[in-house]
């Protein structure tokens, strides 16, 4: 971004005490207690600015949306008109920064520039589908396509199963799901073929279409979304690792899995193209 983009950062810094004051200092500046609200607040707009001096101007934009949120939370509350007067101050520079920062990104999707890079590193938790994808999954995304050769196997159909579980909890109305994925040449083709079909049949009842199609040159992993949000990860769904056992914690939240090390790349582009 250009010289403003500095400018702006380093006066959010200096509203914050950024970052050489605690959170007690920082509420201290504006005439606030240590409530919880506030403190939530200070704490979120501290990672947004962090976020943003990094460049990580995706990230920046959610917590800066949550923390001025929470702000006007704590304005509702606050009776004194010079901590009214102050926080509407804070809030309207977040506000402005918030702006420029989503201007900035929707040019940079019109342009076709836009590329984010995440890399899980070997044994990592926190990355569930929720957390990896709820940032891109707006309330406008009605059609997914999936590309990968490999939901052969139990455990993947079963990832498959999870990631469509996620899209339908969303609270957008996914109405057509593509999978493209290679068949399974042994013993497992009819079990595929049958875990396809119960996923498809499950779907069907919550309104949702799956389409099949198979492919024995397929290769790539890649997932798009319709609202131009398209996805590539290096080990496709299946990055998780086996769990230890039954009874181990990540069975059941994938936000406790450990991971096999891979490469997440996020672009967007307006004209999402089908498989």
């Amino acid at each position: 971004m250009s010289r403003d983009h500095y400018a702006e950062v380093k006066q959010i810094h200096l509203w914050q005490g950024l970052s050489r004051s605690p959170v007690s200092r920082i509420m201290a500046k504006s005439g606030l207690g240590l409530d919880a609200g506030s403190s939530a607040a200070v704490t979120v707009l501290k990672r947004a600015v962090e976020l943003d001096s990094e460049f990580r101007y995706q990230s920046a934009l959610v917590c800066y949306q949550e923390g001025i949120d929470l702000l006007l939370q704590v304005l509702k509350g606050t009776k004194d008109d010079t901590k009214k007067d102050n926080l509407r101050k804070k809030i309207s520079g977040y506000m402005d920064r918030a702006e420029n920062i989503k201007k900035y990104l929707d040019q940079e999707k019109e342009d076709g520039k836009y590329h984010k890079q995440i890399k899980i590193d070997e044994n990592a938790i926190g990355f569930s589908y929720e957390s990896l994808f709820q940032e891109y999954l707006s309330d406008t995304v009605t059609e997914v396509w999936i590309e990968d050769p490999y939901i052969r196997y139990i455990h993947q159909l079963y990832n498959f199963l999870r990631f469509c579980e996620m899209l339908i909890k969303r609270p957008g109305k996914v109405k057509t799901i593509h999978l493209l994925t290679s068949l399974d040449e042994g013993d497992g083709k009819e079990r595929q073929i049958s875990g396809l079909k119960e996923i498809k049949e499950s779907l069907r009842s919550h309104g949702v279409l799956l389409e099949l199609e198979y492919s024995s040159s397929i290769h790539d992993r890649e997932i798009r979304f319709n609202n131009g949000w398209i996805i590539k990860i290096g080990r496709g769904l299946d990055y998780f690792k086996k769990p230890q056992n039954r009874f181990s914690l990540g069975y059941c939240d994938f936000d406790l899995r450990p991971c096999h090390e891979t490469t997440v790349d996020i672009f967007h582009n307006k004209h999402t193209k089908k498989i």
